[in-house]
């Protein structure tokens, strides 16, 4: 693990250093197309425009850090004991305290291999799952097909693209406000979505930008893990869209509305899409007992997955921003099968996820933004008669320093409802969390 390490902090020096030579000749306009998030907010799709001439290989390196104080309070409705085998101990939660989380760290190298190619390749060098450095994905972004001859198929790629890797899918729009490990300066508050819509499996993907609209279709193998070997269970590739409209009305006004679409296929492949986010929850150690506080499915506290293997799901995503104003909405509705031994029953559960963000951003430069965020979700398996309902609502405010630089602070509370479909004595049946986190955070 300390080999692994050092071995990826070698390689950021070595790059860096070249990254400072190659950013002297470099413009702005290049540092943007390398890595537009990094520059400006409420960035989606890359926007599809000109592509900087070529001169040779432009390489940038960037980095992600995010650091929380955590002040949180939890408590259940469940009852106090539970059993490990035949005998029956304590089932109490853990005494929650006030103090900082782990930090989280992230590594970007951002590269321009030709006319209107770039490769993105992003580490986590410290996550809340995993404590050793690793891949969480990259992928090619081909504009131009210069590279097979001066302005080949140019009328063609002034509207097209092709995007190939092994990274997030383009799946909604969340994904691209969402905390990506430690790149939390796109996220206004400090937590992701209960049901967290982020996967990172192969895939290849072809958009089309036309008058403001923007259409793509997208291919993956379904999986998280890659392997060559076939199981015993059937793998099978999974199928998205996007279609949308997103446009500059004016100076003062920003319309954007998608609708994105997903059928996830096999036992083996795509059971992903709200569990593939292997860098943890923000909200740390919430309603976990003593008994599970090591448990293997810790570091996702205060989200939930409906556990689907095949899958049909639908999302939609309004954004709205008028002068200081800001909009971003979620309606979600997935429907679709567990596993079942080597069987699938015909439907196994439906849930739906809704989700709603106003922000006030003000300022001269608009470094300062006060709002809030109401998600809930609710939905029920086949097998049993009660529902799921989960509530979470946020407030808070934030402040870039500079435009890379930004600290936030919310009050979150999160509700489940009371229901023996939780389990008889998990500590979610009746559960809250609530209080204050604070989180200060560097992209570049």
């Amino acid at each position: 693990m300390r080999t692994s390490v050092l071995k990826t902090s070698v390689l950021a020096l070595l790059m860096s250093g070249g990254a400072l030579i190659a950013q002297e000749d470099t413009s702005t306009s290049m540092r943007d197309y390398l890595a537009p998030e990094k520059a400006q907010r409420n960035v989606f799709e890359d926007p599809k425009g000109t592509s900087p001439a070529y001169d040779g290989v432009k390489v940038s390196v960037g980095g992600d850090f995010a650091l929380q104080f955590q002040a949180l309070d939890h408590s259940t409705n469940a009852p106090s004991l539970g059993n490990v085998g035949t005998t029956a101990v304590p089932n109490t939660l853990q005494v929650m305290g006030s103090d900082f989380n782990l930090p989280t760290a992230n590594l970007d190298i951002n590269a321009y291999l030709g006319k209107g190619i770039k490769m993105h390749l992003r580490t986590y060098l410290s996550a809340r799952h995993h404590n050793e450095a690793w891949v969480k994905g990259g992928y090619i972004q081909v504009d131009d097909l210069d590279f097979i001859s001066e302005g080949f198929a140019a009328n063609i790629m002034k509207h097209a693209r092709v995007k190939v890797g092994m990274d997030e899918i383009n799946y909604g729009d969340y994904h691209f406000r969402r905390t990506d490990n430690a790149e939390a300066i796109n996220n206004p508050f400090v937590g992701n979505f209960i049901m967290d819509n982020f996967s990172t499996e192969a895939f290849g993907e072809g958009y089309l930008f036309y008058n403001n609209f923007i259409g793509m279709l997208g291919v993956s193998n379904g999986k998280l893990n890659q392997t060559a070997v076939k199981g015993t269970s059937s793998n099978s590739p999974s199928v998205y869209a996007k279609i949308g409209w997103d446009k500059q009305v004016s100076t003062d006004l920003r319309v954007r509305l998608t609708g994105s679409f997903i059928q996830t296929n096999g036992l083996s492949t795509g059971g992903y899409l709200y569990s593939s986010d292997r860098a943890g929850s923000r909200y740390y150690y919430t309603l976990l007992t003593q008994n599970d506080l090591m448990g293997t499915n810790n570091y996702a506290t205060g989200r939930f997955n409906p556990g689907f293997k095949k899958m049909k799901a639908v999302q939609i995503n309004p954004f709205v921003k008028y002068q200081g104003l800001e909009f971003f909405g979620a309606f979600e509705h997935v429907t679709g099968n567990k596993a079942s031994g080597m069987t699938m029953r015909p439907t196994d559960g439906d849930y739906t996820q809704l989700a709603a963000e106003l922000l006030y951003r003000f300022g001269g430069k608009e470094q300062f933004y006060v709002g809030g965020r109401y998600n809930t979700i609710s939905g029920k398996d086949d097998d049993v008669s009660d529902e799921r309902k989960i509530d979470r609502f946020n407030i808070g405010g934030g402040y870039f320093m500079t435009k890379n630089i930004l600290a936030k602070v919310e009050y979150v509370q999160q509700n489940y409802n009371d229901s023996a479909v939780w389990g008889a004595t998990s500590a979610l049946r009746g559960g809250e969390f609530k209080g204050l986190m604070v989180e200060a955070t560097i992209g570049f």
